[in-house]
C-alpha cells in the first residue's frame, strides 16, 4: 500500500495497548499448541489405531488453529513470533504450509496438532488498501476481516494529518498549498483546485457572474533517473486545464456545487459537469478515478477541488468521498477566514499608512526624513506616529508620539490626537501648551487612552530649538564633529493621565547638527531595556558619523537606515517611528526685520525697506514685485491692526516674505467687481507670488508669500 508521510503519527500510542491486552494470549498460543503437541505425543496411538482418535484430535487442534488465527488478524500490527510484518505472505508458501500440517496430521496426529497451531500463528495477514491505495484481497479470497478496520485507521490517521497541515496556514495561497502537498501523492495522483474570482468576503454580496479561476494545481510525476523517482510539479498534466470557467446558472456544475457533497467521477453529475469545469479537451480518467469536491465556506460555495488518480492505481472507494468531504470543509473555512483576515490586514494597513503623512514638507532652514516599521507582519497596524508641520516664520514643528498598543483602537486613537497636535500647532501654540491640550483630549477620548509624545519647534532664525515631552524617550543630538549626546528634557507624564504640568526647554540648534526623534520600539525590547538602547543608539549614530569626517554630516536617508540595522532578530516587539531633522539654519545676514506704526505712512516705508535689503542681496530683478505684493499686505495689515505690524524677508533658495499684525481675521480671496474700489490685493499676491498663505497665531495672525530668486 502507499503510505502517506505522516501516516505513522500517533500510531504506537494507538496501538500500545490493544497489543499489551492481545500480547499474551498470542505469545501463549503456540506455547499451548506445543504443550499439546509435547503431550499427545507420548499418548500417541499408534498408526493401526482408531480412526475416531485421530479425527479428534484434528478438531481439536483446527479450533485452536482458528481461534489463533482469529486473534492474530484482529491485531495485524502486534509482533508475533511468526508475524514480522503486514505484508501478504506468497500463495504457494501458504499452500506449503497448509500441505505440511494435512500430511503431519495424517502421520502423526500429535504432530499435526503441533503443525496446526504453528500454522494458525503464521497465517499470513492481508494489506489494507489505506487512505488512498485500494484493498487487496487474500489469496484464499477471505482478506477483508482484517484488512477493513485497517483501512479505516490509516483513513481516520490521513485525514487527521492533512488537516492540521490545512489549518497551518494563515493565507490563502498557503492553505490551497497545504491541500496539495497533503493530497498528493497519498490520496490522488493530481489535484485541481478551483476558487470564485473574485472571492467574496464575509457577508458581502459576491460579484456576478459567477466565474471559477484555476487557483493551483500538483501532480505526481515519475520519471526514470536510477529507478523511479516521485517528483511533485505544480503542473496537471500535458493537456492544461481551463484557466477560467463560468458557472452557467441550471448548467451540471451548477447542481453539482450547489449540492456542496463531493460526487464520484463515473456518477452521471460528474461525468457532465466535469468537461464543463475542466474543458473540453482535458482527458478524465475512467471508472472510479475522479472526486469533484465543492468547496462551501461558511454561507455560500468559494470554489471546488477536483482529485484524479492514474488507471494503473486502484480507484477511489466510497469512504473516500467522506474523506474528500473533511478536506474541502477544512479547506473552504480556512480559506474563508484567511480572505477575512487578509481584509482585515489590508484596512489596518491602509488606516495606519493614512494616518501617517505621505511626504514630509522641506520648511526652509531644516531637511527632514522618517522611516515607519510595524512590529510585525502579523500585527501591522499601531499607534506610534510623526509628523512635522511648518509653522509661522519659516519655523517647523516635530513631533513623535506613541499611542499604547498594537490595535485598531491605537490607530483610531493616534489618528485623533495627530489631529489635534496638527490643530493646535496652527495656533502657535508653545509645546507645553500643545502638550497640556493633548492631555485633554486624551481623558476626552475615554478612559485608559495613554500615550507618549515628543513636541519641538525649531526656529532656523534664532538656532534655537524648544521642546516638550510625556513620558517620551529623550531625543538625540548628533553634531556636526560626530559627537552624539542625549539630549536632557524633562520626562514628564504620559499623555492621558491628567492634572499634570508640562514643562518646556530652549536649547541651542546648531548649524550641520542632527536631531533623531524617535518611539521607544526602537530601544526597548525584550534583550534590552530602555538605557541599554538608548545608550547603544547614541553609539550607533557616533560610530555613523565618524565614517563621514567631522566637517561633513551623513546622509540624512542613510543615516536613518543605518540606524534601523542595528535592530536584530530579537528587537521588533513594537512598531517604530523614526523622525531626523538636519539643522541648516537661514544665517543672520539673510534675514531683514522691521516694525512699522498702524499708520498710512506704513506702506510706503515698507517698499523702502524691501527696496534697500534687495539690492544688498543683489536680488533688483525683483523690486518692482517686491514692492508690489509688500504694500498689498502691510496695506491691508494697516488697516485693522493696533499694535506695530511686522516684516520681515528672508533670502534662501527662495525670498520670503512675512508681515503680521494683531488682528486673528484672515484675509480671504475674492473677485472684485469693477466697481469695487479694493478687494483686488490678494488676486495680485496670487497671481504674482510662487505660493502665499495666512496663519492664525494666538496673538494674531502672519501673512506669508514667496518669490522665486533665479
Amino acid at each position: 500500500m502507499t503510505e502517506h508521510p505522516t501516516s505513522h503519527e500517533g500510531r504506537k500510542a494507538m496501538a500500545e495497548r490493544p497489543q499489551e491486552r492481545a500480547r499474551p494470549r498470542q505469545e501463549t498460543a503456540p506455547g499451548e499448541a506445543q504443550s499439546a503437541a509435547q503431550n499427545a505425543a507420548p499418548n500417541a496411538a499408534p498408526a493401526s489405531a482408531s480412526p475416531q482418535v485421530t479425527a479428534t484430535s484434528t478438531t481439536t487442534s483446527t479450533t485452536a488453529s482458528a481461534t489463533v488465527t482469529s486473534q492474530t488478524m484482529t491485531n495485524p500490527t502486534v509482533p508475533g513470533p511468526a508475524v514480522t510484518s503486514p505484508a501478504v505472505t506468497s500463495p504457494a508458501v501458504t499452500s506449503q504450509t497448509a500441505g505440511a500440517t494435512a500430511n503431519a496430521t495424517a502421520t502423526d496426529p500429535a504432530a499435526g496438532a503441533a503443525a496446526t497451531a504453528a500454522a494458525a500463528v503464521a497465517v499470513p495477514v492481508p494489506a489494507p488498501g489505506g487512505a488512498g491505495g485500494g484493498s487487496r484481497s487474500h489469496p484464499d479470497g477471505a482478506g477483508g476481516a482484517g484488512g477493513a478496520p485497517r483501512r479505516e485507521g490509516e483513513r481516520l490517521r490521513f485525514v487527521g494529518a492533512a488537516t492540521r497541515r490545512i489549518a497551518r496556514g494563515l493565507d490563502l495561497d498557503e492553505i490551497v498549498l497545504g491541500l496539495c502537498r497533503a493530497t498528493v501523492p497519498t490520496f490522488s495522483d493530481a489535484i485541481l483546485v478551483y476558487l470564485r474570482d473574485p472571492l467574496p468576503v464575509g457577508d458581502e454580496r459576491p460579484a456576478e457572474p459567477f466565474v471559477l479561476r484555476l487557483r493551483r494545481t500538483d501532480r505526481l510525476r515519475l520519471t526514470d533517473l536510477e529507478g523511479e523517482e516521485l517528483v511533485l510539479v505544480p503542473d496537471p498534466d500535458p493537456t492544461p486545464a481551463a484557466e477560467l470557467c463560468e458557472v452557467r446558472s441550471g448548467g451540471a456544475l451548477a447542481e453539482v456545487l450547489r449540492g456542496v457533497r463531493p460526487v464520484p467521477g463515473d456518477s452521471a453529475a460528474a461525468r457532465t459537469a466535469l468537461p464543463e469545469l475542466l474543458g473540453p479537451d482535458h482527458p478524465l480518467p475512467n471508472g472510479q478515478r475522479a472526486i469533484l469536491a465543492p468547496l462551501r465556506g461558511r454561507r455560500r460555495v468559494i470554489g471546488a477541488a477536483v482529485f484524479l488518480r492514474r488507471p494503473e492505481r486502484a480507484g477511489f472507494e466510497p469512504n473516500d468521498l467522506l474523506v474528500a468531504a473533511q478536506l474541502a470543509t477544512h479547506t473552504a473555512l480556512g480559506i474563508d477566514k484567511a480572505v477575512l483576515y487578509g481584509r482585515e490586514a489590508y484596512i489596518a494597513d491602509e488606516l495606519q499608512r493614512t494616518m501617517l503623512p505621505d511626504s514630509l514638507p522641506q520648511p526652509t532652514g531644516v531637511r527632514l526624513a522618517s522611516r515607519y516599521l510595524p512590529a510585525a507582519e502579523t500585527a501591522r497596524v499601531g499607534g506610534d506616529w510623526y509628523d512635522a508641520i511648518p509653522l509661522p516664520g519659516s519655523r517647523v514643528a516635530l513631533v513623535v508620539g506613541d499611542v499604547m498598543g498594537h490595535s485598531m483602537t491605537s490607530a483610531a486613537i493616534m489618528g485623533q490626537l495627530r489631529t489635534t497636535a496638527q490643530t493646535l500647532a496652527g495656533l502657535d501654540l508653545p509645546p507645553q501648551e500643545v502638550l497640556h491640550h493633548l492631555d485633554e483630549q486624551a481623558q476626552r477620548l475615554g478612559e485608559n487612552r495613554m500615550a507618549t509624545c515628543m513636541y519641538a519647534v525649531y526656529d532656523p532664525v534664532a538656532h534655537r530649538i524648544t521642546i516638550a515631552n510625556a513620558g517620551h524617550p529623550p531625543p538625540i543630538l548628533l553634531h556636526l564633529g560626530g559627537q552624539a549626546e542625549v539630549l536632557q528634557v524633562p520626562s514628564g507624564a504620559p499623555i492621558g493621565v491628567g492634572g499634570v504640568d508640562f514643562e518646556a526647554v530652549e536649547l541651542d540648534a546648531p548649524a550641520g547638527a542632527t536631531l533623531l526623534l524617535y518611539t521607544d520600539g526602537l530601544v526597548e525590547s525584550r534583550l534590552r531595556d530602555v538605557s541599554s538602547g538608548i545608550e547603544l543608539l547614541r553609539e550607533r549614530l557616533a560610530a555613523t558619523a565618524q565614517l563621514t569626517g567631522p566637517d561633513h554630516a551623513p546622509p540624512l536617508e542613510a543615516l536613518c537606515d543605518d540606524v534601523l540595522d542595528m535592530l536584530g532578530p530579537g528587537d521588533r516587539d513594537d512598531d517604530i517611528a523614526l523622525l531626523a531633522a538636519r539643522f541648516d539654519g537661514i544665517a543672520p545676514n539673510d534675514v531683514a526685520y522691521w516694525y512699522l506704526e498702524p499708520e498710512d505712512s506704513a506702506p510706503g516705508r515698507a517698499r523702502r525697506h524691501a527696496r534697500r535689503a534687495l539690492t544688498r542681496w543683489g536680488l533688483e530683478d525683483l523690486t518692482d514685485s517686491v514692492e508690489l505684493l509688500v504694500s498689498e499686505v502691510v496695506t491691508n495689515a494697516v488697516r485693522y491692526a493696533e499694535r506695530p505690524v511686522t516684516l520681515r524677508l528672508l533670502r534662501t533658495d527662495v525670498l520670503r516674505c512675512e508681515v503680521g499684525d494683531d488682528s486673528p481675521q484672515l484675509p480671504r480671496q475674492r473677485r472684485a467687481r469693477d466697481t469695487d474700489e479694493g478687494g483686488r490685493g490678494l488676486f495680485l499676491v496670487n497671481r504674482l507670488a510662487r505660493r502665499w498663505g495666512a496663519t492664525r497665531l494666538s496673538g494674531g495672525k502672519v501673512v506669508w508669500f514667496e518669490l522665486a530668486t533665479h
